[in-house]
């Protein structure tokens, strides 16, 4: 295994003092860090004005661009009245240099965890999913990222092979029931056929929705790619077949009163969770040279964690084979 220096070694309490001072923020000294492994985020105190949120971006993973790209989008969904978090602009930009590293503060946005087991969520969800993809569609991203299976799915299992992350005894198990499931999800987007591709969240799960009285606010666009709309919907869904079947049922009654859904994404449903799988492990070993994720993940890479995503996969070729979601 081949790893890079750790990433935030430099990234002390003063940095982060400084990097609100740099932006007009100052901060009293208070500050708490936000349950975030990709990058570092503070909830940062000032004196006489509300606290703010300031994340530092993990060196190397996103150019400038692809960063400017996010908050862009992020901009163009408050214009719009969705509730999304935008960054502060200052200075005619969002993006910040301190020392090596570059950072964006946030207004903070309080809420709690929305209840998905109450139909009137979903659909509000829904609502908010299909404005959000609404401006989406106005225009395309030009240096982000693009959802595909070489990305998730190929160059995942590439990875996790050839540093020989999997004991000896697996790798070459994992190989070919990861090879199975690929081929799994190849078919599963030619049943789909071409689907339109728009801006994206991106990682639309519970966690990066917000609750208040008001309704949801979206949070943290790190992941914001193009893609099919089912990516931001999927996510939503848990439990039995029947369980998605009604939750679906629920989010597209709220998110076709804005936009239009093509029911053949569903095919993707499976095929996109399987990638996520995949990429979730992957994810966890290209980080495994940041002290942060021994630390977060201590089952990582045992001989029950490698058992266990070999399971995984499987469950997964077998639920390829069924047929699409009902709504």
């Amino acid at each position: 295994m081949s790893f890079a220096p750790a990433p935030y070694n430099g990234l002390t309490p003063d940095r982060v003092l400084d990097a609100l001072d740099s932006v007009g923020l100052a901060g009293d000294g208070r500050m708490l860090a936000l349950n975030s492994y990709e990058n570092r985020v503070y909830q940062c105190w000032r004196e006489s004005a509300a606290p703010v949120v300031v994340k530092f971006y993990r060196p190397g993973r996103w150019s400038d661009a692809q960063i400017l790209e996010e908050h862009a989008f992020a901009l163009a969904l408050a214009a719009a009245e969705i509730p999304a978090v935008p960054p502060i602009v200052h200075a005619g930009t969002t993006l910040h240099r301190v020392g090596e590293f570059r950072f964006a503060a946030y207004p903070r946005r309080g809420g709690r965890a929305p209840e998905l087991d109450r139909r009137e969520t979903l659909v509000q969800i829904g609502r908010f999913l299909g404005r959000l993809h609404m401006v989406g569609r106005a225009e395309p991203f030009h240096d982000r990222s693009a959802l595909s299976i070489a990305q998730f799915g190929d160059a995942s299992r590439d990875f996790l092979i050839r540093e020989h992350f999997l004991p000896d005894d697996l790798a070459e198990v994992y190989r070919g029931v990861a090879e199975q499931a690929l081929a799994g999800v190849r078919s599963a987007f030619e049943r789909a056929g071409r689907s339109a591709s728009l801006r994206l969240h991106g990682d639309c799960h519970a966690g990066n929705i917000l609750w208040t009285d008001a309704g949801p606010h979206f949070v943290d666009f790190d992941d914001a790619m193009t893609g099919p709309a089912i990516q931001d919907l999927w996510m939503l869904l848990s439990g039995g077949r029947e369980d998605m079947e009604r939750q679906l049922a629920a989010v597209l009654e709220g998110y076709e009163t804005f936009s239009d859904f093509d029911r053949r994404e569903l095919h993707l449903v499976e095929a996109l969770r399987t990638l996520r799988l995949m990429h979730y492990s992957a994810w966890i070993a290209r980080r495994w040279d940041d002290p942060a994720f021994p630390a977060a993940f201590p089952w990582f890479n045992t001989q029950r964690y490698w058992q266990d995503r070999i399971l995984e996969l499987r469950e997964q070729i077998a639920l390829l084979d069924e047929p699409p979601l009902a709504a």
